[in-house]
């Protein structure tokens, strides 16, 4: 904006002069290309906004993603929206208050391993630990024995479970990172989340949960000094690997964030078990001894049976200092009511999330993340989806709501905030459609939606696709967990059956794997340089429509599969 407001300034003061002089080809070419159809330059009107310079980002907290926040209320109440929010002095509330902070851990911590009728042992911070900053409390003080449970995964569907006949009330639970093998790919990637590993070690008791590296420590130095004479055998701290000197700590780690609970203290998924830290290689030997090397074999091996539990003798204990920020940013939200006397109040939510990552705060040249892709577009087709439904001159069924997020960057803050303080009764919220980082780059000739083989969501997806045109076809990268990583998971945890949807990769798709390696979450993903097709805007903006629709003015009410494994976890409708 600021750079546009200079050049016109310019031209103004030497109009005459510049009038005269013949202009490059390319500048003449650009202004003389046929202007877009109506619906493509409304599309682009708000990614040209949104993921503007001045927008900076749209970091969630920042004065730049409010003015993008009141953009979106502006638009929606355009569209005929009736404002779902929380109710304002001017009487319109489309924007949900979401009450954040912003944490970190103050100093490097402390970590100290008392053995068995011995000397309590500083760890190094750096060294062979990492502290991990606790959201829900300012001083974190536990001391209790530990007990390693590999990967601290309780899955019985898969016959799995790290906790089988251990008892760990009262101590602090060892873990390795990530799943065991066998698992699914969305099911591994939410087991092996920390939130989850905290919440089965807290229902079982334990006061803390640490992971431990899963790699050997480097080997001792070849050339050991030979005992002298007579010598007694040196004690099992001294033959560890040479510990080095300990890396450098900043005085504060990075700032993470959540959102706050009315006394302050931030939103975690386990208050009773919080995350402490992560043992390095030296640090978990110092504390399994000769255990270790079971740990990192096991680990190796991707084991599917449940680790041997085991219990290094003695008392681990950690203090751990958080300091907290206040950081307030909204959601967004719309309704069209259903005009159905029996299903009008049930409500279908389509979501994108309206925040990014903000401005890079090193490097040279060009610092902002301007977001076009993630998700200025996915915003633009929330908006537009929105006026296709006013300009239907037919109400929906069932009630749809249209809900931008904030923070979904910082780790679906947003929308985890709506879904646990929703706008409308919860129960009252029977589908979740979400639309993140379309990468319109070519035209599509199919779609992936995730989620749609769980629910009955998935046969009203593929009709309405295919009345566009449009098969949808596997998920091409399952390994990468999509289903579990964006705002619609927030509605699953609920139990509420949800869709994510992408454009496929037929064709020319490799377009979309060459801007997740090269431009996702970093300043080239801006219009300057992303080469958007708006016709392909607006059939993404059909087919969800068309998604959307029937989900709203059909017969039933969507349930989860049978047997589902998130529907039965989070006692979804009809999962069991």
């Amino acid at each position: 904006m600021f750079r546009i407001s200079a050049a016109l300034g310019l031209a103004l003061l030497t109009g005459a002069a510049v009038a005269q002089r013949p202009e490059p080809a390319a500048r003449v070419d650009a202004r003389m290309a046929a202007p877009l159809p109506a619906d493509q330059a409304a599309m682009k009107a708000h990614v040209l906004f949104l993921a503007s310079d001045a927008m900076r980002g749209r970091e969630a907290g920042s004065a730049e993603y409010d003015i993008a926040a009141q953009y979106v209320a502006a638009q929606f109440y355009a569209a005929g929206l009736r404002p779902a929010g929380d109710a304002d002095a001017a009487g319109t509330g489309y924007l949900q208050r979401v009450p954040m902070v912003s944490y970190r851990v103050e100093g490097p911590g402390k970590f100290a391993w008392k053995p068995r009728n011995g000397r309590a042992q500083p760890l190094a911070p750096g060294a062979d630990f990492i502290a991990t900053a606790n959201a829900a409390r300012a001083e974190t003080r536990v001391s209790a024995p530990v007990v390693f449970v590999g990967h601290g995964v309780t899955a019985p569907q898969y016959g799995h479970d790290d906790y089988k006949g251990v008892d760990v009330r009262g101590k602090i639970v060892a873990v390795v990172n990530g799943a065991p093998a066998g698992f699914g790919g969305e099911e591994s990637a939410f087991f092996a989340r920390a939130g989850t590993k905290a919440r089965t070690a807290q229902a079982r008791g334990a006061v803390g949960l640490i992971t431990v590296a899963a790699r050997a420590a480097p080997p001792r130095p070849a050339a050991a000094p030979a005992a002298a004479p007579g010598a007694t055998a040196a004690p099992l701290a001294a033959v560890q690997p040479v510990v080095p000197a300990p890396a450098p700590v900043l005085p504060r780690g990075p700032a993470r964030m959540t959102w706050a609970n009315p006394d302050g203290t931030g939103r975690v998924d386990a208050a009773g078990a919080p995350m402490l830290g992560s043992l390095t290689a030296l640090g978990a030997a110092k504390l399994f001894g000769a255990d270790y090397s079971r740990i990192t074999a096991a680990a190796a091996a991707g084991e599917k049976a449940r680790y041997t539990a085991i219990r290094p003798a003695g008392v681990l204990s950690v203090e751990v200092n958080t300091s907290f920020e206040k950081v307030a940013s909204s959601n967004v939200v719309g309704v069209i009511p259903g005009s159905d006397p029996k299903v009008g109040k049930e409500v279908v939510v389509l979501s994108a999330h309206l925040d990014h990552i903000g401005v890079r705060t090193t490097g040279e040249g060009d610092r902002i993340n301007n977001g076009a892709l993630d998700n200025a577009i996915g915003i633009a087709s929330l908006i537009e989806e929105a006026k296709r439904f006013a300009a239907s001159g037919t109400p929906p069924r069932r009630t749809v709501m249209f809900l931008a997020v904030t923070a979904e960057e910082k780790g679906l803050v947003g929308a985890d905030y709506f879904a646990n303080h929703p706008t409308v009764p919860i129960g009252n919220i029977v589908a979740n459609v979400n639309l993140d980082m379309p990468v319109l780059l070519y035209r599509f000739q199919d779609m992936t939606v995730f989620g749609a083989e769980r629910s009955t969501l998935g046969p009203i997806v593929r009709r309405a696709a295919q009345s566009a045109g449009v098969d949808l076809t596997p998920d091409a990268n399952p390994e990468e967990a999509f289903f579990v990583r964006s705002d619609h998971f927030r509605f699953v945890e609920k139990g509420v059956p949800s869709v994510f949807l992408w454009p496929g990769q037929k064709g020319d798709g490799g377009a979309f794997r060459n801007f997740l390696k090269t431009c996702y979450h970093r300043p080239c993903d801006e219009l300057a340089k992303q080469p958007i097709l708006w016709d392909q805007g607006v059939r993404f903006v059909d087919v969800n429509y068309r998604i959307a629709r029937e989900i709203a003015d059909g017969p039933a009410r969507p349930v989860w599969n049978k047997g589902d494994y998130f529907g039965m976890l989070f006692k979804g409708p009809m999962a069991k």
